[in-house]
């Protein structure tokens, strides 16, 4: 849970009128009469499955006009706008859908501000669209902030500390830092250093923070799986970069650590799984009548 304040990306002017604050509407409006609601809230549920995106989205934004305030209106609004991106498809139309359910979404959290769902679909778009630095930050948002559990926190510093692991594996992995040899059947690999050292201090730099992530991670939740996984990694790329400036001793000690981190990681691994096995052999309760049932949430 990226492991990242962010600046508030805006939507596109049309729908700007859409996320007023509430609070400063006209002293002379009177609040919707809820039916209104309802019924657009109903046609977007129903364009939605009929795969009519473009008219569920304007009926979610007429109900988020009439009640700037309903949650509901403004998951539909984001999950519409959501829907008619493309991933992959970097055309400035396309792109702006992206950038109004960012938006949307962000709306969402203003209204609920511990709802998963806004938080992950944020996420995955800043990553479709390759908005890294301000994944980044989302995710540092979420390590930051006390009102979410140390759990969720802890996640989110090992997410983020991935992503720093990232920026050490795509420059050690490529030639012609990685050379491999093969000699009687069998590759060997050592990692050397480039001729311009930038990307290696950058690198270097890269997994410093990872690791101070990791630690971050692990004083917050130490049974994080993904926070021990990612520490092993970064270790392992701690120990390339090592080899490339002739430091064996630093680069055994590296391994050392990581094979280590590498053995928490998986007495994490099993304990997820029993507790996973022992949730699925226990009998589910009967679920109770949603309140909302008459208007169910559009489907993910």
């Amino acid at each position: 849970m990226k492991l990242l304040p962010v600046p508030i990306i805006i939507a596109v002017a049309a729908l700007v009128s859409l996320f007023q604050d509430p609070t400063q509407r006209s002293p002379q409006s009177k609040s919707p009469a809820p039916t209104e609601v309802e019924q657009e809230l109903s046609e977007v549920a129903k364009d939605y499955k009929e795969g009519k995106f473009a008219e569920a989205q304007q009926h979610a934004e007429r109900a988020v006009l009439l009640d700037p305030a309903n949650r509901t209106a403004a998951i539909y609004l984001a999950r519409v706008t959501h829907q008619r991106y493309k991933p992959g498809v970097d055309t400035p139309e396309n792109l702006e859908f992206a950038q109004s359910a960012i938006a949307a979404y962000q709306r969402v959290l203003t209204l609920d501000p511990l709802n998963e769902e806004p938080y992950k679909a944020v996420a995955v778009l800043y990553a479709s669209t390759h908005q890294d630095e301000l994944l980044k930050e989302w995710i540092r948002q979420r390590a930051l902030d006390p009102r979410f559990s140390n759990e969720k926190r802890a996640e989110a510093y090992a997410v983020l500390a991935g992503k720093y692991r990232d920026c050490s594996f795509k420059f050690t992995e490529r030639p012609p830092q990685k050379h491999t040899e093969i000699q009687r059947g069998k590759a060997t690999v050592t990692y050397r250093m480039p001729a311009d050292r930038t990307d290696f201090e950058r690198a270097k730099q890269c997994v410093t923070t990872g690791l101070d992530l990791v630690a971050m991670a692990l004083e917050l939740d130490h049974d994080s799986e993904s926070a021990w996984s990612n520490k092993t990694n970064l270790l392992l790329e701690a120990a390339k970069l090592a080899q490339m400036e002739g430091m064996d001793p630093a680069k055994a000690n590296y391994e050392k650590e990581a094979k280590e981190a590498s053995i928490q990681a998986g007495k994490m691994t099993e304990k997820r799984r029993r507790a996973e096995e022992s949730a699925e052999s226990e009998p589910s309760p009967s679920p109770s009548p949603s309140p909302d049932a008459p208007r169910q949430m559009l489907n993910e």
